[in-house]
């Protein structure tokens, strides 16, 4: 008999052979899916440490952080590839590498994939935990 991960008996006993074999491959689906999620938030993880290791290094050479996308290090241009500022680490980002958000009505600009995994995995935000 296998057992639910409550700790609760799962009687399949009264099931057809059919029934049985549904909720096997649901339970199968359920594990594929669960993997699937834990490997794209383990490649989330590791771009985010990334892009941490890359803002701490240019954080201290203002000269290139005043100069290249924190993120991408492309060359700002004053036309084709202004900076905005991230309000979660205070860097510059530019316009393709940074997140508006539109829920607040206002200029809310944050480096897209810090802010993406740390508001929705996170829940939280960089300026909480640095």
């Amino acid at each position: 008999m296998p057992s639910s991960s409550y700790g609760k008996s799962l009687d399949l006993s009264r099931l057809t052979d059919d029934e049985a074999k549904h909720v096997w491959q649901v339970i199968q689906r359920d594990f594929h899916l669960r993997k699937k999620e834990e490997n794209r938030l383990g490649e989330l993880k590791t771009k985010i440490m990334k892009e941490d290791t890359k803002r701490e290094l240019l954080e201290y050479q203002p000269k290139l952080s005043d100069s290249l996308c924190i993120r991408c290090l492309q060359p700002f241009k004053l036309l084709v590839n202004s900076k905005r500022q991230c309000l979660d680490c205070t860097l510059f980002v530019c316009k393709s590498c940074s997140h508006f958000n539109k829920k607040d009505r206002a200029p809310d600009r944050h480096v897209s994939g810090i802010y993406i995994y740390m508001t929705h995995v996170k829940g939280t935000t960089y300026r909480e935990i640095k």
